[in-house]
Order: C-alpha cells, then structure tokens, then sequence
C-alpha cells in the first residue's frame, strides 16, 4: 500500500527523533491472506500483558502497531478517550477533552494498550488544544499508514470557550460505513 500524498507531506512534518515503534507483533501468512504460522516474531516486546510504567511524556511513549488480520478488507476502527487531560502550557492549569479517533486500517492496526498509555502521558504535559489533537493525529499517522485517519477533539471549556479541533489525511475507502463522532456540541446548562 503507498501512502496518501498528504500524508508523505505529513510524515516529512514530524520530529524524526519521536519513537515509532519498531516492535511489532507480525504473524505468519498463508497464500490467501489469512493467518497461518505464528512464530511469535516482537510478541515479547510488545507493552500488552505486563505491567509498563506511564511514560514521562509523549514523546517518550511507545506507540505499537500490530499486522490487520484483514488487509484485504475495508472497514473502520474506532477509539474513544472521553477523559483525555493536558495541561494549559501558559498557565499550568488543567485542559480536558473528549478524543474520537477513527481510521481505515491497511496492513496495521494500533495496539490498544500503547495508545492509552501514550494519551496518559499528556497529563504532565503543556500543550494548546490544537497542537495536542493534530499532534496525535500525525503521530498515528505516521506509524500505521492507514488508508483514512481522522481525529476530533473535543475540548471542555475554559475561559468560558470550547475549542474542537479536527484532523484527517488519506480518503475514506468507498462504500465503508463511517458513522458521525457522537460528541453533542457543548451547550453549558442551556
């Protein structure tokens, strides 16, 4: 699969010195697409089932990815951080958000538990709205190269403003079902 042109121009964006994960659980193949061998190739590498401390920050975090089960197929996945924090790089004090992340897998998909631990680590960290969600996005981005990525960030009010910010590269593959992010507009107690 070759990368969307946005998304090379993205890629040549980004801090080489972030860590893309270079350990990655990858099974076997049989001729038609579907798993076969398994030999356990970065298995005991990866952060899933042992107990990992929280990254000091996000660019210390390991993100991981792990081979799709179904390259040959188009669909979506979906991760949801209703509780996502950072903090205001100006004042220190506390930014949080409700994160939908939605992308079209090609040959990789996003390792769970490296992803809740590389959100986790933005709580110590100072960034604007806008830097934390487009900055997630590129960096997810980059690692799977998949099809069609979008983020919505949708930040709680502080100053008396909500910021959302919206991020996407590639092209949503046709005919996949892509349902709406699910987040209402903030209304306050109106």
């Amino acid at each position: 699969m070759s990368c969307p042109a946005d998304l090379a121009s993205v890629m040549r964006g980004l801090d080489p010195r972030i860590p893309i994960s270079d350990t990655l659980y990858h099974p076997q193949r049989d001729g038609r697409g579907r798993p076969g061998h398994d030999d356990g190739m970065a298995r005991k590498s990866l952060q899933l089932g042992r107990p990992v401390p929280l990254p000091a920050s996000p660019k210390a975090a390991r993100l991981e990815r792990v081979a799709n089960p179904h390259p040959d197929t188009d669909y979506v996945a979906r991760f949801t951080c209703p509780e996502f924090t950072c903090l205001c790089p100006i004042t220190g004090q506390p930014d949080f958000a409700h994160l939908v992340i939605d992308y079209a897998p090609g040959r990789w998909l996003l390792e769970s538990k490296s992803l809740k631990l590389y959100l986790a680590s933005f709580r110590n960290h100072g960034a604007f709205h806008e830097d934390c969600t487009v900055g997630i996005g590129k960096r997810l981005a980059v690692l799977l190269k998949p099809k069609y990525l979008r983020i919505g960030g949708y930040w709680y009010p502080r100053g008396g403003i909500p910021i959302d910010v919206f991020w996407q590269t590639g092209r949503l593959p046709s005919g996949v079902w892509l349902p709406e992010q699910g987040v209402a507009p903030y209304r306050g107690r109106g």
